[in-house]
This record gives C-alpha cells, sequence and structure tokens, in this order.
C-alpha cells in the first residue's frame, strides 16, 4: 500500500515520535510505500487565507469578511474551488494534495488537545481538503457525493492519537464521552464525509504518565494494528445517498427507533469495537504527550 502519514506533535522526542517511529518502521519492514508530512517539521501554515489563492485576481479577496460574494472579499468555498480547478493554489496546498492523491491510506496522528486535534493539524485540513477536491462533488444523477462517497472514495483513514486520561473515563459512560463520539467530527464529518473508509482509531490512554514500559507496549499494540491496516473492517457508518436517509438527511425513524445521538449512524452500533488498552492510569483529557 502506499500511505501519508501526516503527524502533528511539536516533539519528536515525546511519546507520540517514538509512536510513530515505530509505525514507520513496521510499515516499511511489510513492504509499504510511506510519505510523511511532519506538520511542525514543515512550519505548516495553519490557516486560511487569500495566500492559498496566487494569481487568483481581485475575485480571491484581501479583506477579513470571508463571507460576501462581492468586490474584492474572500469567498472560501469559491475560491478553493476555483483555485483547485485552475491550479491555482499554493504550492503547499498542491504538493500536500498529490500526496493524498497518491495515497491508498491516510495516517493522521495527533495528541488529543481539548477533544481535537492541534491547530496545525485542523489547519491542514482547512487548506488542503478543499471544495472541488475532497467535497462538493456531484454523481452522474447530480446528486451531492458525500457521507461515503466523495473525493477520497478508496482510501482507508486511520486516527492515532493520544490522551491524558485513564480508558475508563473515554469508555460508553465515561465522563469525556465515548472515544469513537468525541472523535466523531473526524471520523464522521472528515474521513465518512469525503468517502474515505474510517478504521477504529488507535488510542493511546494516560499517555503523559507513560514510562518506557508502556511506551514500549503502545509502540507494539500500533504495530499490530498497522499490520492489519490494508484488511481491517472499517467502521460501519450509513450511506448518505441510501434509503436510510430522508430528504432532510434525518434517519428514518423506522430504523433505530427511539434512538437518538451519534450512535445511530452506524449501522451497527453495538458491533463498535473496544477501545484500546491503556498505558496507564491517570491524567487529564487535554494533557498528551
Amino acid at each position: 500500500m502506499k500511505i501519508l502519514w501526516v503527524f502533528a506533535h511539536p516533539e519528536r522526542r515525546s511519546l507520540n515520535g517514538s509512536l510513530m517511529e515505530a509505525g514507520l518502521a513496521e510499515l516499511a519492514e511489510r513492504g509499504h510505500d510511506v510519505r510523511v508530512s511532519d506538520l511542525y517539521a514543515m512550519g505548516w501554515k495553519p490557516v486560511v487565507d487569500a495566500a492559498d489563492f496566487p494569481g487568483a485576481g481581485a475575485g480571491a479577496g484581501t479583506g477579513t469578511d470571508a463571507c460576501s460574494a462581492e468586490g474584492d472579499r474572500l469567498v472560501v468555498g469559491e475560491a478553493q474551488e476555483r483555485g483547485y480547478r485552475e491550479r491555482r493554489l499554493s504550492p503547499d496546498v498542491l504538493a500536500e494534495q498529490e500526496k493524498i492523491d497518491w495515497a491508498d491510506a491516510i495516517v493522521l496522528h495527533f495528541p488529543l488537545w481539548w477533544f481535537g486535534p492541534p491547530a496545525i493539524l485542523k489547519g491542514w485540513l482547512d487548506r488542503v481538503l478543499v471544495q472541488g477536491f475532497a467535497f462538493g462533488l456531484k454523481d452522474d444523477q447530480g446528486r451531492t457525493r458525500r457521507y461515503g462517497d466523495g473525493g477520497l472514495v478508496g482510501k482507508r483513514a486511520l486516527i492515532v492519537t493520544s490522551v491524558g486520561a485513564r480508558e475508563a473515563s473515554f469508555g460508553p459512560r465515561g465522563i469525556h464521552g465515548h472515544v469513537d463520539e468525541v472523535l466523531f467530527p473526524l471520523l464522521h464529518g472528515t474521513f465518512w464525509y469525503t468517502g474515505a473508509a474510517a478504521l477504529p482509531p488507535f488510542v493511546v490512554y494516560g499517555a503523559d504518565r507513560a514510562d518506557a514500559k508502556a511506551a514500549a507496549d503502545a509502540a507494539a499494540r500500533l504495530r499490530a494494528r498497522l499490520a492489519e491496516l490494508p484488511t481491517q473492517r472499517p467502521i460501519a457508518y450509513r450511506y448518505e445517498n441510501s434509503a436510510d436517509y430522508d430528504g432532510e438527511l434525518v434517519l428514518r425513524p423506522d430504523l433505530e427507533p427511539g434512538r437518538t445521538g451519534l450512535g445511530v449512524h452506524r449501522v451497527d452500533d453495538s458491533a463498535a469495537p473496544a477501545p484500546a488498552p491503556a498505558a496507564a492510569e491517570a491524567g487529564a483529557p487535554g494533557a498528551a504527550e
């Protein structure tokens, strides 16, 4: 397989840095081709602005109001789609899109900060997965391609992340919320929305207190998960362009009757994979190595 590994941690000597080294070694030993986007090392610009659309003229705008469609104001969606179509996006964005086109699978690797990825990775998603490339496409019948279809259809996608808290607190009744639901915006709202098959996430718990043994155990578990990357069963999310949703994109009342919440968007939510074993016992959700 061809794999793009997107790494978002400011310290390569961290637990996450050592996990990436172990993961890359495993993939190399198995004969996979890997490219790495180390966002901090690259000095990745995390914000969308007019500089993303060089040579686009006045229509791309230089103002701060990104919502208006008139004059020289920047309309982000339109500018991104036009820039992608005309190959007028900034070179750093085009380079990352080329990596995605090349890849069969994408790994997003980051510490969970305030229940989401670091700003630099959010900015990578904002700037790279532009309209016309990853989403905003139509099928032959004029329907919008999303949630199981889109620009990344046919690719597999895996989250590798760490949290400071212990496993139970990210379980089904844990105070932080179930980890699959905490990561739902990425798993469902980014991967599945653009058509990529979202794999169950790999999570290291208690990361900020992990000793050498815990780190070695986490690395061994990650290597085992990566060995299954080509074959592991993705999360069974429902397709938008199916009979499961009505015209308002609401789940039909005869499906999962009486239930609400994020779990209803899985075909068989009871089959959700168990969280990975804890690496340590204590910590806060925002403090992750």
